[in-house]
């Protein structure tokens, strides 16, 4: 039988926040999505994003969108992509003070990945060559060993 549990709705906006964000990141793993698990994916992408609007800083924004942009990279959704991949960007410089060393490199990550999945070759060689750079600056070896894994992983589109 499962507790029953009393949340504020700050803390039901930042369980939802984070519960949303590990289904996106459950689907993004998983081999052989079906097309309702797909759209599950961008919903629920969008959803945790949403929570996280709601309690969170300038960095939960960032994050939160750079995983809109990967779902739909993912997707080879170049268009939609590309649009969250240039507001994580101008998120990434807009918090500049608050983000962490990883939140840069993903920030090239998904610049990269959108234009790869996008064609645009050379402006995905770029932001790929800065994310690695940028990777590679990453204090901490266990979020550099996830940033890696994540840069190795997923739809590089054109660059394939």
């Amino acid at each position: 039988m499962s507790e029953e549990k009393t949340y504020t709705e700050q803390e039901a906006h930042r369980f939802f926040a984070g519960n949303i964000n590990g289904e996106v990141w459950g689907l993004l793993g998983k081999g052989g999505r079906t097309a309702e698990e797909d759209q599950l994916m961008i919903h629920a992408a969008h959803a945790s994003l949403f929570h996280w609007l709601k309690v969170g800083t300038g960095v939960h924004h960032q994050r939160g969108t750079w995983l809109i942009a990967r779902v739909y990279s993912d997707l080879g959704l170049a268009e939609a992509a590309m649009r969250y991949a240039e507001l994580c960007q101008a998120l990434t410089k807009q918090h500049a003070d608050s983000m962490e060393d990883f939140d840069k490199a993903y920030a090239h990550e998904c610049l990269a990945r959108a234009n790869a999945v996008a064609g645009n070759v050379e402006e995905a060689q770029k932001f790929k060559a800065l994310a690695e750079e940028a990777g590679e600056a990453i204090a901490d070896e266990e979020n550099k060993k996830y940033f890696v894994g994540d840069l190795q992983g997923g739809n590089w589109g054109h660059l394939e």
